[in-house]
């Protein structure tokens, strides 16, 4: 029994949704168990911190009054709806970038719940050498950045998921 295009669809946006669940359930775990910039080492290079970013990616922003909170989560939401139908209007053979779009769907809509509910972003994932170290980042991130690097191979033709011809469209 071959799969319609519409399946593929729904298949993908409960990737999503899984990315938003997996993402909400950590932060739900962070804020309930850690206080605000509490550290627990888990090896060296990595730590899990509760952290909290008013801004967008590596606290852009992170310090302009509140303003941003709305800009970011309008932005969010356009950009999530443009996703939206951009996915349901590929083809069901396009895997590489299904999957890349239902990652970031499912990350800027993990994301913008934060904004919506609290006014910032919950981070806790740290990687840091020695003095130096990266924004603290979390699922939903995690998922936007691979999903974008997914999506660029795809804009260059560089396939780590090979696309399956003769599908049906995602409309059909």
């Amino acid at each position: 029994m071959s799969k319609t295009g519409s399946s593929y669809f729904y298949r993908y946006l409960l990737l999503a949704a899984a990315v938003i669940f997996l993402d909400q359930l950590s932060k739900h775990w962070i804020i309930n168990n850690l206080s605000l910039h509490q550290s627990i080492p888990v090896f060296p290079g990595f730590s899990i911190v509760y952290a909290r970013n008013y801004g967008a990616a590596f606290g852009f922003l992170n310090n302009a009054g509140g303003w941003q909170t709305v800009f970011f989560a309008v932005i969010a939401v356009g950009v999530s709806l443009v996703l939206l139908i951009w996915l349901k209007r590929i083809a069901a053979s396009e895997r590489q970038l299904s999957l890349a779009l239902a990652l970031v769907l499912g990350g800027a809509i993990g994301n913008l719940i934060d904004r919506l509910q609290f006014n910032y972003v919950v981070d806790f994932l740290l990687v840091y050498y020695q003095s130096w170290q990266f924004p603290a980042f979390n699922i939903a991130d995690s998922a936007i950045t691979i999903g974008a690097i997914l999506l660029l191979m795809d804009s260059f033709g560089w396939k780590l998921i090979a696309d399956r011809p003769g599908e049906t469209d995602a409309s059909g």
